[in-house]
Formats: structure tokens, sequence, C-alpha cells
């Protein structure tokens, strides 16, 4: 083998041993966070119901990527390689593209071999001191890697919300007759040393079960706890859980005699307590939060919309709902009420969309449309719709009533029902409304017609739109269409109306001059026609022509532009550009038809004009709402046992000595703030448990303590009514003074 033919071999090795360690690289920078990814999925798909298949079809998702990635990282591609170690080392000069070279092909000559025996010993000497020759980054895939690694150990320790916990730490309950010494000789009574407690929330709120770490606590309505109590010694008699006026024993655990359960349903706050061995434990608050029922916010449409004539016929509904569990069903009612008078027909449509709600979200955006015809609507009808929705509760929630109306302008607005309408001038035509469907009914067939077939009957609209421009025109004076906007004729001047009734330009031989008694006749007729100017009706004046108003007029005026704007793009075969300018037209004639109407009062009642478009549906309840008496049943003048109770404490702050009755009047004092705190637990629960301190301090003739005074004192307080203002009485001193206060209590 030749010298060249050994250099080209050696080169290509080389080139296949740098391009081997790459992809080697790169094949493990790819695995470990593939082997991470799949580990996690494994991990999490054990919480969720559809787990293994989600695992199976993720984890062949990921193999097969997995697979043709390393594919291809295996595949060599030299020439690449060559051309990026060119760029990253000089010394190669651009020439390591000659290792590649195949001398059976084409030979090199001898400056080319050259070249390349030193591109081969340079780039063996590089790879002998640096084995990876091309740059490579771990950082990516060790984030990636960790990132995973981080979501594989939550999901390790994080557990499914339906498993129940039956692990709970244990409670010491607080009992203030244990602080009583026994009497020596007497044996020791048993005790209650701790309870556990474990809260099982209902189903449909999809809440695990949990163990409070407190004996106050708070858990949703509906919920079944459980409490389990250990004693010191067997006792003849278990321990009594005491809620408001219920009392449940606990029954011992089999097998265990130091081990009592008791368990309770709860649907409402209260208080609760456990009595054993004679011992009566403090108050702790049960707080149950009640299920609320899903709340509705209808974000489009608003409550009233009119669908104007043109306008798209389709009405989007957006729907915000929130529920503290869940939502599990919502439906649109849509009633569609067709004609008019009695001769109105209802019909209901139900548009199912619970299938927007997969999951059973707290918290979901609900769309849909109301599409009118589809519902059978046609212009003038109506459709009043509204929304409902259950949580898993089963609990429903409807949303206020939505009105959509479809305008019709074919039908006269006003309170016809109210009055006789008396029409003052000639009748409107309603062509034009023809005109607009028309058009828009060529607008559809232009793509099937021929250019000329087109254009003529663009052209005919156009002939359409002028007549009934020119019908229009008559009520401001334009007869004919050379007198649109123009000014009248001015009147024959006397040189060209001669007293024979032949004019200046008939044929006639007029050169002598007008003889002076047909002067005076000129001069006469055109005094008499100014006298009579006021009391003439010229047609050919848009100003005197008819009696309008001048506010029509300017609205009639303005009809007649649009038409003629809309006339001129006809005229040009562009009805896409009319079509805006028929629309107006439109408008504007049936607000010229509500203006010109006249109405004939009726005998009898006439009830008030009702703004339907802007109070309907409003929530403007001013001057509606009904009477409404209120009474506020004051707090009794005196709470004898609270007033009783607050003179005892600061007698007893005094050191007066203590007697049996005084814990009967702390007992009953504490039944009332005990009665305050079932509503505000925080505020009043540390009061009752010091008025109950305070009366077995008493009964055990025992030292007070001073820090229960406080509590007791503020509650027993804020719970008194405040005490009416005295009246100012009169100083004596005199009649001044006397007469001062007088007229103070008369004012």
């Amino acid at each position: 083998m030749s010298v060249i033919a050994t250099s080209s071999v050696s080169g290509q090795k080389l080139l296949h041993d740098i391009s081997r360690r790459e992809a080697n690289r790169r094949t493990v920078a790819l695995l470990l966070p593939l082997v991470a990814a799949v580990l996690a999925l494994g991990t999490w798909a054990r919480h969720w119901p559809a787990g293994p298949l989600v695992s199976g079809v993720g984890g062949a998702i990921l193999l097969l990527a997995a697979g043709f990635w390393l594919y291809r990282l295996r595949q060599p591609r030299l020439r690449a390689l060559t051309q990026r170690l060119d760029r990253l080392y000089p010394e190669l000069e651009d020439s390591t593209g000659l290792l590649l070279h195949n001398e059976s092909q084409t030979p090199l000559n001898l400056l080319e071999q050259l070249q390349q025996q030193r591109v081969l010993a340079r780039l063996t000497a590089r790879q002998a001191k640096q084995p990876y020759l091309l740059p490579f980054s771990w950082k990516p895939a060790l984030l990636t890697t960790a990132a995973l690694l981080l979501l594989l150990a939550s999901g390790v320790w994080w557990q499914r919300p339906t498993r129940t916990t039956t692990a709970s730490a244990a409670l010491p309950v607080h009992f203030p007759d244990a602080e009583t010494p026994v009497q020596p000789g007497q044996p020791t009574p048993p005790k209650l040393l701790s309870t556990r407690l474990l809260v099982l929330p209902p189903a449909y709120t999809r809440q695990a079960s949990f163990a409070p770490s407190s004996l106050s606590f708070s858990c949703p309505a509906g919920a079944r706890v459980r409490w389990t109590a250990e004693v010191s010694r067997p006792a003849s008699s278990p321990p009594v859980l005491e809620m408001g006026t219920k009392r449940i024993p606990f029954r011992v655990v089999p097998g265990q005699p130091t081990q009592f359960v008791a368990e309770a349903t709860v649907a409402a706050s209260t208080l609760y307590r456990l009595r054993f061995a004679g011992q009566v434990s403090d108050d702790y608050a049960l707080d149950v939060v009640p299920d609320r029922a899903p709340t509705l916010q209808i974000q489009t449409p608003k409550p009233y919309t009119l669908i104007e004539f043109g306008a798209s016929s389709m009405v989007p509904v957006r729907v915000l709902m929130r529920d503290d569990y869940g939502l599990t069903e919502a439906q649109l009612v849509a009633t569609v009420a067709q004609g008019q008078g009695e001769a109105v027909k209802f019909k209901e449509f139900v548009t199912n969309l619970s299938g927007q709600l997969n999951g059973q979200p707290r918290q979901a955006m609900v769309s849909t449309s109301l599409r009118l015809p589809a519902l059978g609507l046609t212009y003038g009808d109506e459709v009043y719709f509204y929304v409902r929705a259950r949580d898993n509760a089963r609990h429903l929630t409807r949303s206020d009533t939505y009105l959509v109306q479809w305008e019709d302008t074919t039908v006269q607005d006003g309170l016809t029902d109210m009055s006789l309408g008396v029409n003052v001038v000639p009748a409107y035509f309603r062509s034009q409304r023809q005109i607009i469907i028309d058009t828009e009914k060529l607008m559809a067939e232009r793509a099937s017609l021929p250019a000329a077939a087109f254009t003529e009957r663009a052209n005919n609209l156009g002939f359409d739109q002028k007549m009934l421009r020119l019908r229009y025109g008559k009520f401001l004076g334009e007869e004919s269409e050379n007198s649109i906007g123009a000014a009248p004729p001015p009147v024959a001047s006397d040189s060209t109306k001669l007293a024979d009734g032949h004019s200046a330009d008939d044929g006639h031989d007029h050169s002598a001059a007008a003889s002076p008694s047909l002067t005076d006749q000129g001069e006469a007729a055109s005094a008499t026609a100014e006298l009579m100017e006021p009391y003439m009706h010229r047609h050919d004046d848009a100003e005197t022509a008819d009696f309008l108003e001048p506010a029509v007029k300017a609205k009639l005026r303005g009809v007649l532009n649009q038409m003629w704007e809309a006339e001129l793009r006809l005229r040009l075969a562009k009805p896409a550009e009319a079509r805006p300018f028929e629309y107006r037209a439109l408008r504007l004639l049936k607000q010229v038809q509500q203006q010109t109407r006249a109405y004939v009062r009726k005998s009898g009642f006439e009830a008030p004009v009702l703004p339907e478009a802007t109070a309907r549906l409003s929530g403007d309840l001013a001057g509606a709402a009904p009477p409404r008496l209120q009474y506020q049943a004051a707090r009794p003048a005196t709470q004898p046992e609270l007033r009783d109770a607050v003179r005892l404490l600061a007698a007893l702050r005094t050191g007066q000595p203590t007697l049996p009755a005084n814990a009967v009047t702390l007992e009953r004092a504490g039944q009332a703030v005990a009665q305050a705190a079932l509503q505000r637990p925080g505020a009043y629960l540390t009061a009752v448990r010091a008025l109950r301190r305070l009366a077995t301090d008493i009964r055990a003739n025992r030292p007070l303590r001073s820090t229960d005074f406080g509590p007791a004192e503020a509650a027993l307080t804020a719970l008194l009514p405040v005490p009416p203002a005295a009246p100012a009485r009169p100083v004596p001193g005199g009649r001044l003074s006397q007469r001062y206060f007088q007229r103070l209590n008369t004012q």
C-alpha cells in the first residue's frame, strides 16, 4: 500500500474515532434525563385513575423518540465533522476534508498529498493532547435530570387525596377539676390522658382525611369526626362526649380496655366537651364550614341585547362558574317567544354544557353560542335564557334571566296599545329593505354570474334605488330628477313677456318697444306676486314644499343623500360598497316614520312611557320596592345573670371572700357567654373557659387566678347593651339656668 493510500485510510479512521466519541457523550446526555423522566412518569401514574394506561403510552412515546434520536446520533457524518474541526482549529488550515478523499476515484496531486499528510499529523497530535476535540456542555442534561429527579421525589412522598390517614397525634385534654388534690388514703381516680381526632370529610368534597392539630378545629359540613380517647386505667363507665344537648357515650375498643371511640356526623358549628369519672373538660369549638352553592357570573352578553337588522345572528355566551369542591353539571335553558299579542308561542330549548366541566373543576369558564335561526327565531322574536349549575353535593344555582331580541324593521315601534295613531303624512314605502335583500343576494351569487350579467343586475338595482329616491324626494319638493337641489326658476321679465302672450323668441317681429300700458300691467303683476308669495305652496322649493318639522326634514335629506351614494355605487357595479349606505338609509327612514306619527289620547288612564331598552333587567329598583316593615327587638333592659357576674367579679377583685352561691352565678353567666361562643368561638371561647375555672376554684375553695378575671370581664361587658345617655339635669343656680335647660329639653 502506498503512503498516500495509508494516509487516507488512517485519516478516515481517525475521523470515525472522533465522531464515535462525540456520539457517546451525546448518548449519555440523552439517556440520563430519559431514565429520570420514565421513573417520574411511573411514580406519578400511580396516583391517577388511568395510571397504567398513561404510563404505558407515555413511556412508549419517550422510548420511540429516544430510539430515533440515538439512531441519528450513531450515524457518522464525517463531512460536517471536518467542517467543525476546520472552524475550531486554525492549524488545520481548512484542509481536514482531504482526509475523506478516496484515492481510487481521483488521485491527488503532489501538493494535496503533502497537505493531507500534514493535516493528519497535526490532527493526531491534537487528539493525543485532547481526547475530545469537539466542545460539549453537560449543563442542560444535568439540570434537566435534576428537575426530573425532584419531580420523582415529590411523586414518591406525595399521597393521593383519597387515601385515608390513620395516624394522628395525641392531644391532651384539660380538666379543671383534675387539679383538686386527692385526699390521703383515697384511691386515685382514673384519668383521661389524651384523645386523638380523625376527620373524614364527605366523599363529594374529594378531600383527604386529616387529623386536626388542636381539639378546637374546623371541618366541612357533613364530615364524620372520630374521637379516640385513652384513659389511665379501666373504669366502670366510659367517657361521654357532650355536644350541646346531645350525649354520645364512648364505646370500648375490642381487646384494648383503656381505648374508647366515639363518632359523630357534624352539620353545624357547636361547642363540645368530654366528661369522664365525674370530671368535665374545657369547652372546645367545632367550626363547621357549610357547603355553598355554585356561583354563576354571565360575562357576555349583556342583560338586554338587541340584534339590529343586518348584524350577526349568533350571540356568544360566556359564563364564569365557581364552587367550593367541584362542578358537575351545567345547562343553558333558552325560551323562545314568537308572535305578538295573544298569539305568542313559547318553546324551550336546553343545551347541555357539562362537557366543559371535565374533572369536576372548582372554577371553569363555560362558553357557547345562541344561534338564533337554529332556535327558530325570525325578525321581531325574543329569546330568554338563563344558566343553571350543580355541584358535587347536587346544590342547584340558577342565574338571572337574560333577554336577546331580534329587531324587526317592519314593525312600528310605539305604544299602539295605549293610543290610537293618526298618520298625518302619506304612507312611506318599505322597498328599501327589499333593495338591501336583493343587494345581498347579488353579492352571494357574484362568483357564479358572468361579468356582464352581474353589471346589469347591479345597474338595475341602481335604477330601483333612483326611483325610490325620487319618490321620497317629493316630500322635499324634488318632483323631477332635474330639479334635485335646483333653485326655483326666475320669473320672466317684462322684456320677454308681451301683453298678447308672445315671447321674444317665438318667430314674430317684436322690434317695436312695448307700449306704456303693457309696462304698467307688468308692474302690477309683480306687485301682486310679491303680496301672494308668503301664501303660495311651491312644489319646486324644498323649504316650502310641505309642512314637516325641521328635524324630520334634516333626516329626510340624509335619507336622500344615503340613497344617492348607494345608487352611485350600484351603477358602478360595487354592491359591497353600496350596502352600508343602504342600511343607513333604512335606519333613517324608520326614525323619520316614528317622528312623523301623531297620537290621539284615549279616555281613561294613560300609563307613563317605559324606557324598556334602558331600564329592563338593569336591577334598578328605585321607587319600585314594596313597603317593608322592620322591627328590631331590643335586648332585655336588664340581663341579670351578666350584670350579677360583672358585679361579683368586681367584688372578688377587691378581696371579698367567696361563697358557694358565687359559683352558680358564674355558671349562669358562662351559659350566656357559651351561646355567643357558638357564633364567634374565637372571641368568647377563652371567656367561657375562664368563667368555668373561676367557678371550679370557688367550689374547691382554692385561690382564684388573677389571669381569669380579664377575659371574663371583657366578654361580659361586650355582651351587655350600651346604656342610654342620661339627660342633662338643670343645675340649681337661678331662673336663667332653669330656662336654659328647659330650652335644651324642648329642642
